[in-house]
């Protein structure tokens, strides 16, 4: 399991090598701040990241402080519009902001960026050099998803198998 967890944390790196490269190049139309959590939701993610966050958030002895909130599509790790599992946090929450570039399942190629972003920027330039390229990043971790469940003992789970994030405070507690 130790060399999925360096394989993850290298594709987590390197998502965010890219990640502060795109930030730099779109600084002047990103509206993404500390305080902005309009991209913040009950994501759910694969079992590999499940487990790897949970572990990370044990080694560190997180302690969950975030008041329970009646919406249901809101991270539950969000206080005081920060995240308090940053370091932590999935790969989705990694690309939030970034235009990102992504087949629909009609095959044709669709840029994707927060409403806020982007408002006064030519669409048609957007290059694959300047956005993020979502199915890329996405194919890796289905495939280190897979090789993690292939081998993991704790609980079954299929390929496509997702997981609540807000499940991780049944983990944590």
């Amino acid at each position: 399991m130790k060399n999925n967890r360096d394989t993850y944390e290298a594709l987590r790196d390197k998502i965010d090598t890219l990640s502060a490269k795109l930030e730099k190049e779109h600084k002047n139309h990103l509206m993404c701040k500390a305080g902005c959590d309009l991209c913040c939701m009950d994501y759910s993610i694969f079992p590999v990241e499940f487990y790897h966050i949970r572990n990370r958030l044990k080694e560190s002895n997180y302690l969950h402080t975030v008041p329970p909130t009646n919406d249901e599509e809101s991270c539950v790790f969000l206080k005081d519009h920060q995240c308090t599992i940053y370091e932590e946090r999935p790969i989705i929450c990694r690309t939030h902001g970034l235009p990102l570039l992504f087949q629909n399942e009609d095959g044709d190629w669709v840029l994707s960026a927060c409403e806020l972003n982007f408002t006064d920027f030519d669409m048609d330039e957007f290059t694959d050099k300047n956005t993020f390229p979502q199915d890329k990043f996405n194919s890796q971790l289905f495939m280190l998803n897979k090789e993690f469940i292939s081998n993991f003992e704790e609980k079954k789970y299929n390929e496509f198998d997702l997981i609540p994030m807000k499940d991780l405070l049944i983990h944590l507690t």
